[in-house]
């Protein structure tokens, strides 16, 4: 029986993956503390074998008001619980980083392919990163994940948007993108091997196909029963746009396929 805890209650991710494991209740239990109210502080970390962190500030705008948030919730509070877990005995402890910390617009990224991080969301989480690496030893496993773009039903962040939009606007652009994306109970599974595996270093999951931005919108549309049209009048133009949200839905932006 493999105990885990979810630090950040209520959370889109950590949620999901308490649900997805109730199928294999004999085999896991769950439970999770919030992060907000410092309750986590006085928390008995030593009754689990796993720490899944996910706790984190995402999906609003970023400011110069608001920067040091960043910082003391993604990188600073993910430092203190990482201590805290080991110091508690904690076996594994599993990060939910981004792909935001190689900034990229457009490309292909593999484990090889340096950081270069331009948001403070995406500089924090590689600080974060940096920070708590070297805490693993021969018996406090690290796992990093910098997932891509994660879907899946009461998602939030930039696949809210292109719902959004795939039910407002009559037309979207027909273009044939590649971008790596994540569906969540694929995330869920992957979390769940990784603490089966009871695996450490650094990991890019991603879905096995692929996604084309055009192909994603007008499935959304058709699943909520409305058409879309779809033309590639625009497409020259946005080939030629180097507007950042332009690349961002209409790029390629992809991690490179495992060679095994």
């Amino acid at each position: 029986m493999k105990k885990i805890l979810i630090t950040g209650a209520n959370s889109y991710i950590g949620t999901s993956f308490e649900n997805y494991v109730k199928q294999w209740s004999d085999e896991y239990t769950v439970d999770t503390v919030d992060m907000i109210d410092g309750t986590w502080k006085t928390k008995d970390f030593s009754r689990f074998d796993v720490v899944f962190h996910v706790a984190g500030i995402a999906h609003i705008k970023e400011t110069k008001e608001n920067a040091e948030l960043y910082y003391k919730v993604n990188r600073d509070l993910v430092y203190e619980v990482t201590k805290k877990a080991k110091s508690e005995g904690v076996k594994q402890f599993i990060f939910l980083s981004s792909m935001s910390v190689y900034g990229m617009e457009t490309g292909v990224i593999s484990k090889n392919t340096v950081p270069a991080p331009k948001s403070n969301y995406g500089k924090s989480k590689l600080q974060a990163e940096e920070l708590i690496t070297p805490l693993q030893d021969s018996t406090f496993n690290i796992a990093v994940l910098r997932p891509p773009m994660i879907y899946g039903k009461g998602c939030k962040g930039n696949y809210v948007r292109l719902e959004k939009f795939a039910l407002k606007s009559p037309i979207f652009p027909d273009i044939k993108n590649k971008r790596s994306m994540i569906y969540i109970d694929n995330l869920c599974e992957f979390v769940k091997q990784i603490i089966d595996d009871e695996s450490n270093g650094l990991f890019l999951p991603q879905n096995e196909e692929y996604v084309c931005t055009s192909d994603m919108v007008k499935e959304i549309a058709e699943a909520h029963g409305k058409k879309i049209y779809m033309t590639k009048l625009f497409n020259p133009l946005l080939r030629v746009l180097k507007v950042s949200t332009v690349n961002k839905v209409f790029g390629d932006l992809m991690y490179e396929k495992d060679k095994d």
